[in-house]
């Protein structure tokens, strides 16, 4: 693993989360720029590790820079990044990627829908980068995964969506005015 990332893994969700925006994201040579996620830690009632370790969320207690693939709804894979070395049970959902390499294999595995919808919604990211439980706990960015860090852009932050408990935390991170995320987010720069 690269410095950079091992450093990045290192540091609070909140701070991984924001930082992603804005990066590479590819798997088996199928990706995008990352424009949202959400950080969720072990002392956050709306993560998977809240209660503890499960043999469902044990690689959000495992070493940091792995990824975490669950199922959500019986049918959608979602894709997160374990990190946080100092809080066990932290990680970063990708939420939502503008397709840039190889969107048609994205187009393939998703069905005729607009390109900027392929990759807006975690369900929908991991359908069309072909991600599901077998990566979960490879490490990142080990092939099939690749990351590539560029240059940060403006952020902008609210609260998360698709949750029950811990919604007011405003821990969900967007590349400002991206029409590729899977909800609007009016929010506060970061």
């Amino acid at each position: 693993m690269n410095s950079a990332l091992a450093t990045l893994w290192a540091r609070p969700a909140p701070e991984v989360a924001a930082r992603l925006i804005g990066a590479g994201l590819l798997v088996d040579g199928v990706g995008g720029i990352i424009v949202e996620t959400e950080a969720y830690a072990a002392h956050d009632p709306a993560s998977h590790s809240f209660r503890g370790l499960t043999p469902r969320n044990a690689p959000m207690f495992g070493p940091i820079g792995r990824a975490y693939v669950y199922r959500i709804y019986g049918r959608h894979w979602c894709l997160n990044i374990v990190c946080d070395a100092a809080t066990p049970g932290s990680a970063v959902l990708i939420r939502a990627l503008e397709p840039v390499w190889n969107a048609e294999v994205m187009g393939e595995r998703r069905g005729k829908v607009r390109t900027r919808d392929l990759c807006a919604g975690p369900g929908r990211l991991c359908q069309a980068l072909g991600v599901t439980g077998d990566l979960n706990h490879r490490p990142m960015p080990a092939a099939p995964f690749a990351i590539e860090l560029r240059e940060p852009e403006p952020v902008v932050a609210g609260p998360r969506i698709g949750i029950r408990q811990g919604v007011e935390t405003p821990w969900r991170f967007a590349r400002a005015g991206s029409p590729s995320l899977s909800r609007p987010l009016v929010g506060v720069v970061a």
